[in-house]
């Protein structure tokens, strides 16, 4: 049995959890610095509980000491000193996170990494399980042209002017909106900006908007410079919310004010569990001998899972990082430094028992 921390316990925290908990091949604890986030787990659960200011070094490393991974569940912020700790701790490191800033110091760390010690950041849904079916898709060509990556976490039932409800972390959320995106234009590697780029679509006998956001694509650009000729990555929304997004982020500038951004949206904008999950790649170029698109679209919904009800976005995210940790722990990943996601096989990935929720295809 395998010995996991899994530090911060908000909605994808707690998610990651249970679905490892509940298989019997992994003792988790679960540290926070609320009692109260922490109340919710019972003993029937077996998981363990600890208070924890991961702030502070000593007490990171204390907590993660001796386990067999670390996965962090907190807001990108703390990954860093999460990272450290993991480091000097020989501890395996896993988080979720989609800034890109960070995940290039994790890469730096990585280096220093013990035997059997791995990084592996942007184990979600995107970035995360986009950057393993899109890569899955370019290996079927001998030569790539454009590789576009759109995902969204849509709520079901849009009922505001935004058409948008809340479905994860804020903070995440803002980073997306107002930080620089990377992208290949005509073979070069650029920053773009956010919530430009704007394009509309119709998938599934729906219509929909997609534009620039910051931290989806992974490490994707660098795996695939100079290999093709554009490549890109969209958040998808309902039409209509890029325009009120940009009113308040760039007219308002509150790209330059992210805590009352942050009031702002957490005050006005309910959240919803009842979401959809809009997974959608498509790549063009050479496959045998002829110029030739591939696409492959998917639709996650919000559904009860292990006696509760859980939203698309917490399936999803929690499920593709703890289906990354199996395929680790099962020996089908690299086994020292940094792991990319587009090292991750998505066949393995698909038959896993927690990658199995992203089977679904339109």
């Amino acid at each position: 049995m395998k010995n996991i921390a899994v530090i911060g316990s908000g909605k994808i925290g707690y998610a990651i959890a249970r679905f490892l908990a509940d298989t019997d091949d992994y003792r988790v604890t679960v540290a926070d610095n609320s009692a109260a986030s922490l109340a919710r787990y019972d003993a029937e659960q077996h998981i363990a509980t600890q208070i924890l200011d991961v702030t502070k070094s000593e007490q990171c490393q204390g907590f993660i000491s001796g386990k067999d991974a670390v996965i962090s569940a907190c807001s990108f912020d703390l990954n860093r000193i999460i990272a450290e700790s993991a480091l000097a701790t020989g501890v395996s490191y896993f988080d979720l996170t989609e800034d890109v800033k960070t995940t290039r110091y994790i890469f730096g760390l990585s280096k220093k990494c013990q035997v059997n010690q791995v990084f592996v950041p942007q184990c979600g849904l995107a970035p995360g399980f986009i950057s393993i079916l899109t890569h899955a898709l370019c290996e079927k060509f001998e030569a790539l042209d454009t590789v576009k990556m759109r995902v969204g976490a849509l709520p079901m039932y849009p009922s505001n002017m935004m058409m948008y409800n809340l479905t994860w972390s804020t903070d995440g959320l803002i980073n997306e909106y107002c930080n620089p995106c990377d992208a290949i234009v005509d073979g070069n590697l650029l920053k773009v900006l956010p919530l430009e780029g704007l394009e509309t679509f119709s998938l599934d006998g729906k219509d929909y908007e997609a534009f620039n956001t910051s931290g989806g694509l992974g490490t994707l650009c660098e795996t695939f410079q100079g290999k093709v000729n554009n490549l890109n990555y969209k958040t998808v929304r309902y039409k209509g919310h890029q325009y009120l997004m940009r009113f308040l982020v760039n007219e308002l500038e509150l790209k330059n004010r992210r805590v009352i951004l942050k009031d702002v949206l957490e005050t006005s904008v309910p959240i919803t569990r009842q979401d959809v999950v809009l997974v959608f790649s498509a790549v063009s170029g050479t496959r045998k001998g002829r110029h030739e698109q591939m696409s492959d679209a998917r639709k996650i919904y919000h559904q009860d899972v292990l006696g509760e009800h859980w939203s698309s976005i917490q399936l999803t995210t929690a499920s593709a990082i703890c289906a990354v940790v199996d395929l680790f722990f099962e020996g089908k990943l690299p086994n020292k430094g940094f792991v990319k996601q587009e090292q991750v096989s998505l066949v393995q990935f698909l038959e896993n028992r927690f990658g199995h929720y992203f089977e679904s295809k339109l």
